[in-house]
Formats: C-alpha cells, sequence, structure tokens
C-alpha cells in the first residue's frame, strides 16, 4: 500500500449487506461519509450552543463559516436566495470536511470518488429545475433563450443553452473528483519515492531529502486545494441556483 497509490481508494466493505440481490453493504465509503456529517453537525451544535455575546474562538469560526456562505448566496442569487441556505450550508460543510479528512493518513478520501461527486451534482441540478419549474412553470425555460438574443440567433443559442446546462453536473462533479483524485495521487508518489530512497542506504537517504520536501508542500498546496475545491463547488451552486430563481436573466 505504501508504493501504490491507487490503494488509498478502493472500496472496502467493512458489514457486507445484500438484500434481494443488491448489495447495501456497508463500506469504508459508507464510515467516511456518516464521519463527515457526524463531525460537521458536532462541530455546528457544540460551538453554537452558548451563542455567547462575546463569541469564543470556536463560535467565531462557526459564525464566520455562516457569513461566509451567506454572503457567497446573497452576491450570487440575492437576497431571495437566502431561502436556500441550509442546503448549500450543509453542502459546503459536507464537501469541506470530507476533503479535510481525506488529509489524515490511513482515512478515506469520500470526494474522491467521482458516484459520490456527481450525486451530489445531481442534487443541485435536481434542486434547480424542480424549484424553477415549480416556481416559474413553463417560464422557467427562458433560462435557454437569454433576453436580449435576435430571434434569428435562438435556433444556434438555445441548443448551446440547453447543451451547457446539461454540461454542468458533469463539470461540477468532475471538477471536485479529479482535483482530489490527482492531488492525492501526487502526494502518495512522492511519499513513495521517500520510502523508497530511504531503503538504499545513506546515499539514497540524501537524496529522498527533495521527494521530502515536496511532500511537504504538496500537503500544504491539498490543504488548500481542500478548500478551495469546497469553495468553488458552493459558489457555483449558488449561480446555478440564481437561474432557478430568475431564469430570463
Amino acid at each position: 500500500m505504501a508504493n501504490d497509490p491507487i490503494k488509498q481508494f478502493e472500496i472496502q466493505r467493512l458489514f457486507p449487506i445484500e438484500v434481494g440481490g443488491l448489495d447495501f453493504s456497508f463500506t469504508n465509503s459508507s464510515l467516511f461519509m456518516v464521519a463527515t456529517v457526524a463531525t460537521a453537525a458536532a462541530f455546528l451544535i457544540m460551538t453554537t450552543s452558548g451563542r455567547g455575546l462575546v463569541p469564543s474562538r470556536m463560535q467565531s469560526v462557526s459564525e464566520l463559516a455562516y457569513e461566509f456562505v451567506a454572503g457567497m448566496l446573497r452576491s450570487s442569487a440575492g437576497s431571495e436566495g437566502m431561502r436556500f441556505f441550509p442546503f448549500v450550508f450543509s453542502l459546503f460543510m459536507f464537501v469541506l470536511v470530507a476533503n479535510l479528512y481525506g488529509m489524515f493518513p490511513y482515512f478515506f478520501t469520500v470526494t474522491s470518488h467521482i458516484i459520490v461527486t456527481f450525486a451530489l451534482a445531481m442534487l443541485v441540478i435536481g434542486t434547480v429545475t424542480i424549484y424553477g419549474l415549480m416556481r416559474h412553470g413553463t417560464k422557467f425555460f427562458h433560462l435557454f433563450a437569454p433576453s436580449g438574443v435576435p430571434p434569428v440567433l435562438l435556433v444556434i443559442v438555445a441548443p448551446i443553452e440547453v447543451i451547457s446546462f446539461l454540461s454542468r453536473p458533469i463539470s461540477l462533479s468532475v471538477r471536485l473528483f479529479a482535483n482530489m483524485l490527482a492531488g492525492h495521487i501526487t502526494l502518495k508518489v512522492f511519499a513513495g519515492f521517500i520510502v523508497s530512497m530511504t531503503a538504499a542506504g545513506a546515499v539514497g537517504v540524501a537524496g529522498s531529502i527533495l521527494p521530502l520536501l515536496m511532500t511537504v508542500a504538496i500537503t500544504a498546496l491539498e490543504f488548500l486545494v481542500s478548500f478551495l475545491q469546497a469553495y468553488v463547488f458552493t459558489v457555483l451552486t449558488c449561480m446555478y441556483l440564481n437561474d432557478a430563481l430568475h431564469p430570463s436573466h
């Protein structure tokens, strides 16, 4: 496992469960999804239970996270978009905590599997589509015919807008999955170099300094990427929700 960068992404059954020929086993991925939700919920509950007028450090962190997501949602979808705040904030916390969990040795990176990121992306697009149709009816389809476009150009613009809309869950899921997968593989490869070179004697130990420095640098970068990918996923969600609220814009 030390030298195989792909091994860390393998799904392992912890509790095999089969119902009607279907596999419902509780896996390492399931475990860390549960752990992600439990950790995020426990942190928010514990840090806001006191709700002091002068916030503690942990309460300040929770309030900063709240205002950070609320600010994104207001700037992208307006004050009307705040009705989606619980949904958007939950997505942000889940992706962020899941990404950070993946930085611990022997932990599982939930967001490195495209089936998880695609499920989150489809949840976003499904919410946009269902809410848009419920609120605006057929006017929601004005999303594919932007205002101000000459009728003669709609034959070209409308198919492009439809393809763009349908590609959103793919781009949203692949962006998160690919960044987490590539980063963890790179980190594992450089860490593997250290192990391999130190086994080659004094010369190998001296040569392992460079991969060690690269491992440290990539680890710091991956912590930054963990936050940035949660931010990007959330800000794009806010932009897509704006289409559900204002499809004619």
